[in-house]
């Protein structure tokens, strides 16, 4: 046989063993039915490409280390005992909460003294700031993105003044996320005895592609392990009004004061061990309790790849398929899968009033683009939902009926609920889903409603990069 003739039947059983060990393979990571086809097709057909987006940006998952804060968490436990038997203004909430003990680690019910929003970067800025200057024991804190501009400059003078006074300060960035900052920025911080630390770092001599993808997308601050801040806000110029005018992002983050800052802390201090080698444990890093004086319940729920569980997706689920009243859900980037679309669905014909706020320009177009072909069937099932913008608009917040008001770092997409490490802040209160609810009502005037008539004027081609996107949605 000639080459040409051997290659003309090699060519052939190559992709055909390739398309069985793509399927084999896929088949055994036991994703979602959807995810599963989109990725066989996507690798069968595109290898060379299909890998590349596979190992970088797809969804392989990764054995993380085992966290060794059994002490920590052991204690907490003891400590919050009594937390157990209090009594939750809703009985919906009973069944949630018990979720988030079950599927997260974190047990008990930790209350809050206080838990202010903080609708603006400036704000937020200023009170993380105050509550560093007057740390005593320890300062903790993790970002996704730590830019080394003026907002990044002035956090990071702020902690080398509290490490030279002799204050515990760990700080713990995403190495993809924070990339822009370097070994030089970081020094001053250093030299004054405190410690930073790159959470899957990049390296070129020990290469492993299936790192890549998996950030901590967590924005987590504790200080003295009794005030505690997360929610959207990365630290960065971009959030705030004093620099950057009215261009800065809306975001949502939010303030606590209580023992509910422990449920942030374990949070930490395990993404901490898995990052620096370092068990952190001790009942210097967690707030004495003082139930009088913390009468909000609050939780903390925490998910990533490292696990199967999916802790923030279940809560976003449960409590919208259950609301009566109002669903009031901002997420800047907005890719339901079945069950969440299903549950606004359901809450809506239910008779609750369901609005979504999205940004009016996402800024990966991809994203976007998948976004607007869920538009259709939610707004026929009597969704509203509202574009935003300008400014971007990057808060993720989520208001149930007056049962739950969530703030955290998830967006409602496959990203944040399956392939990153995220966390949000859960408060069962009334008074914080009416403070969220008076801030999406605000939002509400910089935004504009997709109506049926909207999606009708849509053109053709920007309905089909819709429906092509759409194709993308396990994977995004």
């Amino acid at each position: 046989m000639s080459p040409s003739e051997i290659l003309w039947i090699a060519i052939p059983a190559l992709e055909v063993l390739w398309v069985a060990y793509v399927v084999v393979y896929v088949l055994l990571e036991r994703r979602s039915s959807g995810a599963t086809l989109a990725w066989i097709l996507f690798l069968a057909f595109l290898p060379i490409v299909g890998l590349v987006v596979y190992f970088f940006v797809g969804p392989r998952r990764f054995e993380r280390r085992k966290r060794r804060f059994l002490a920590a968490r052991t204690s907490v436990r003891q400590r919050t005992a009594e937390d157990l038997r209090r009594e939750l203004h809703d009985a919906r909430a009973g069944s949630l909460v018990a979720l988030g003990e079950n599927v997260t680690g974190i047990v008990g019910r930790p209350r809050a003294a206080e838990v202010r929003l903080l609708l603006d970067g400036s704000e937020a800025y200023r009170a993380l700031e105050e509550a560093i200057e007057g740390a005593k024991h320890h300062v903790h804190l993790e970002y996704y993105i730590w830019d080394p501009d003026r907002t990044g400059t002035r956090i990071r003078d702020a902690l080398v003044r509290r490490a030279r006074a002799g204050v515990e300060v760990r700080v713990l960035v995403d190495a993809f996320g924070s990339s822009k900052t370097s070994d030089a920025f970081w020094e001053p911080l250093r030299a004054a005895g405190g410690r930073v630390e790159s959470f899957n770092p990049l390296r070129l001599t020990r290469f492993r592609p299936r790192l890549v993808n998996f950030r901590t997308h967590r924005k987590i601050a504790v200080i003295d392990g009794e005030i505690a801040f997360t929610g959207g806000m990365n630290v960065a110029d971009c959030h705030c009004r004093e620099v950057v005018g009215d261009a800065a992002w809306r975001d949502t983050h939010v303030r606590l004061i209580g023992p509910i800052a422990r449920g942030l802390q374990m949070v930490f201090l395990g993404d901490w061990e898995f990052a620096a080698g370092e068990a952190v444990a001790g009942q210097a890093y967690f707030a004495p309790e003082r139930p009088l004086d913390a009468p909000i319940t609050a939780q903390v729920f925490a998910s990533g790849p490292d696990d199967e569980l999916d802790a923030i997706h279940k809560l976003y689920v449960g409590a919208i398929a259950g609301a009566r009243r109002r669903v009031l859900l901002t997420s800047p980037y907005f890719v339901p899968d079945e069950a969440l679309r299903v549950a606004l669905e359901t809450a809506s014909l239910g008779g609750a009033q369901v609005s979504v706020l999205v940004p009016k320009d996402g800024d990966v177009p991809l994203v976007a683009a998948a976004a607007r072909s869920y538009y259709p069937e939610l707004v026929a099932a009597g969704v509203r939902i509202f574009e935003y913008g300008p400014p971007v608009l990057h808060a993720k917040t989520l208001v149930v009926d007056d049962l739950v008001g969530i703030v955290g770092t998830a967006n409602a997409d496959p990203r944040s609920f399956k392939l990153n490490f995220e966390v949000v802040l859960a408060a069962w209160d009334p008074t914080t889903c009416d403070a969220l609810a008076a801030a999406f009502a605000d939002d509400l005037k910089h935004a504009h409603e997709i109506t049926e008539a909207t999606i009708a004027a849509w053109s053709l081609p920007r309905r089909i990069a819709s429906a092509g996107a759409r194709l993308f949605s396990p994977i995004l």
